[in-house]
């Protein structure tokens, strides 16, 4: 079996959406690893979330190029939590979660606790903004 074979048969027994890249490394050496999954990144199999970061795709309904099988808020935070970061609402979330205002949050926003994030995640034109216990959302534009 090629490395392919090897990446795209663990691919479709895995039911989560997200991947690390780390989660390939025992089916090849790092360079094969990745050449593969810029592979299946050109072909549409996946995207690319971020660095090491890639998440099953679909055809967009609208263009038909690929896109997350799921939303950002969804897949980002499943992602966090493969690289060991606690996730927690956003204020905003839990404000409104807690019936404290009518807002709904407009943006994605991923609150890490104590911990800072610099790691750029999105797809497209659209990132994730982090917020921790010590400082306001920043933006990764």
């Amino acid at each position: 079996m090629t490395v392919r074979e090897k990446v795209k048969s663990a691919l479709r027994k895995r039911r989560s959406k997200v991947f690390l890249r780390s989660e390939f490394a025992d089916l090849g050496s790092p360079a094969q690893v990745g050449r593969v999954l810029n592979v299946l990144v050109k072909e549409g199999a996946m995207v690319k979330l971020g660095v090491g970061v890639y998440a099953k795709a679909k055809p967009s309904v609208l263009s038909g190029k690929p896109t997350p099988a799921e939303s950002m808020a969804v897949l980002v935070p499943k992602a966090l939590v493969k690289m060991g970061v606690k996730v927690y609402p956003s204020r905003l979330t839990a404000e409104y979660n807690a019936g404290r205002t009518t807002q709904i949050p407009a943006d994605t926003i991923v609150n890490t606790g104590n911990r800072r994030i610099s790691r750029r995640l999105g797809f497209g034109n659209k990132t994730i903004e982090y917020e921790n216990n010590y400082t306001l959302p920043k933006r990764c534009n």
